[in-house]
């Protein structure tokens, strides 16, 4: 009879603490979003992840420590480019965002690569696969899965097409290849 309080106080404290984790992860989503949209310049804008929103801001360090902040990029057209390097698909898309990026960097034009660090086995790989592929616009780490969940990430690699007052104009699951970047970011302004 002892035996079976223990246990039942037991589940019984576990399924609280479930209910707690849940309930918390659920309004640190929803404060960011709700952080995002308090530094919204137009407010007839909605802050979400479809097209046409106010695309989620989000700061994020490089490598190298430095702060990258995706509402700092407005008044450029943006890939946000959600990435690791154990995702086939990943790699695959890799040479033509570089290609991309090289012939439109000077054009107001970006990509933001977001590596979903929680996923990666090693984050010592990262470095190593940014240099086996020239890899030389900017990279971010989603170190405690901020953007994976604000963004809802279900499957890699997923890009979002922001244009220069950072709304979304397209949103992409699965690779891309360098005429997708081209005909996507030439329809926008």
């Amino acid at each position: 009879m002892k035996k079976n309080m223990i246990v039942i106080a037991l589940l019984l404290g576990l399924v609280g603490w479930g209910a707690y984790d849940t309930i918390q992860k659920n309004a640190v989503r929803e404060a960011r979003l709700t952080n995002s949209e308090q530094t919204t310049t137009d407010s007839s804008l909605t802050v979400g992840i479809n097209q046409g929103n106010l695309a989620p801001d989000f700061e994020l360090k490089t490598l190298n420590g430095e702060s990258i902040k995706l509402s700092d990029l407005r008044g450029k057209k943006v890939i946000v480019n959600m990435w690791a390097t154990w995702c086939p698909p990943c790699r695959a898309e890799m040479p033509d965002m570089q290609k991309f990026y090289e012939k439109y960097k000077d054009e107001n034009v970006t990509i933001l690569a977001v590596n979903m660090t929680t996923s990666e086995k090693n984050v010592d790989s990262i470095p190593a696969f940014l240099d086996e592929f020239g890899i030389t616009f900017p990279v971010v780490l989603d170190e405690q899965n901020e953007v994976a969940d604000i963004y809802q990430v279900v499957a890699l690699p997923s890009s979002y097409i922001i244009d220069s007052n950072g709304v979304i104009q397209q949103k992409v699951m699965g690779p891309m290849n360098y005429e997708m970047m081209e005909n996507m970011v030439a329809q926008i302004r």
